[in-house]
């Protein structure tokens, strides 16, 4: 009803890093308000598209295409040089969201499986976490580690 009343969608201020609606609803694990969200023609980053498992826009930004424009997809999202660091914290999101495909592409470019991130917890916690079950078992199959016991404790160092 806001975005009809003309709300931007694109307004920054959010509780995520001061991001948009959609950095708020990615962040928070509010799934059907992202994919809402996407349907207003809320624009995506890596870490967005990532999460929410949207495979061909994560590849356009890895590869540097203009993602194609569709009843998903906002035209025009900028594009910049993708670090290490942007490939294994949308790998982590990956991972939180459950999407195995995105997943392995992002390892397949360099991602680091091991990366502590989010609330201290490596890809393979986030997995387990989320109870995203073909993801966790891909993960130990590639020797991913994981820093959280099954009670919530932090082992040291991964």
């Amino acid at each position: 009803a806001l975005v009809a009343a003309g709300a931007d969608i694109e307004a920054d201020g959010a509780v995520i890093g001061g991001g948009t609606p959609l950095a708020d609803a990615r962040g928070f694990g509010q799934w059907r308000a992202a994919h809402r969200l996407l349907g207003l023609g809320a624009r995506t980053t890596l870490q967005d598209a990532a999460t929410l498992g949207l495979l061909d826009r994560v590849t356009s930004y890895v590869e540097g295409a203009r993602v194609p424009q569709n009843a998903h997809a906002a035209p025009d999202i900028e594009q910049h040089d993708i670090t290490r660091h942007d490939l294994t914290s949308a790998f982590w999101g990956a991972c939180r969201g459950g999407h195995l495909a995105t997943a392995r592409y992002l390892l397949e470019r360099g991602a680091d499986p091991d990366w502590i991130g989010y609330d201290g917890m490596t890809p393979l916690d986030i997995a387990v976490e989320a109870g995203a079950v073909d993801v966790a078992e891909w993960l130990r199959g590639t020797g991913a580690r994981r820093r959280r016991t099954g009670t919530g404790e932090t082992r040291g160092p991964a």
